[in-house]
């Protein structure tokens, strides 16, 4: 019993080290996304289209850790293989799916994002990006 506790604890702790290496993976790909730095975008500048886009990233890629570990293999290697993997095949469909609503909509979308005035293209953005991780989600269920 006791075997079984520590076998968890020690599957809960790598589970976590790679859902937040996929979120800081998140992280890097709205950075990359959108022009300027997020730190600076976010934490100095209090940008709210850049905290909502990068919010709904996270949220979206917390999720896609979530549902992978919740319908993971019994087999540990095989459930931490399909996290990773499902992990960033989300954060590439997350990136298609900003890709595809700048060539829809006028402008830019990432200097729509960085602009200090609210925006209401990064709800729609916000929404696409944690829309795409919940089809993948979907995906793995």
């Amino acid at each position: 019993m006791l075997e079984d506790l520590l076998s968890g604890a020690w599957q809960s702790v790598v589970f976590g080290v790679v859902g937040v290496a996929l979120m800081a993976a998140g992280f890097l790909l709205v950075d990359l996304l959108t022009p300027g730095r997020l730190r600076e975008l976010i934490w100095v500048r209090r940008n709210g289209n850049a905290a909502l886009l990068l919010a709904a990233n996270q949220l979206g890629i917390a999720g896609i850790v979530f549902t992978a570990i919740l319908t993971s293999y019994s087999d540990f290697t095989k459930g931490l293989a399909s996290t990773v993997i499902f992990g960033l095949i989300g954060l590439l469909i997350m990136a298609l799916a900003f890709f595809v609503l700048d060539l829809l909509t006028p402008g830019r979308l990432g200097e729509i994002i960085c602009s200090d005035e609210p925006h209401p293209a990064a709800r729609v953005s916000a929404a696409t990006h944690f829309g795409a991780a919940l089809i993948v989600c979907a995906c793995i269920a």
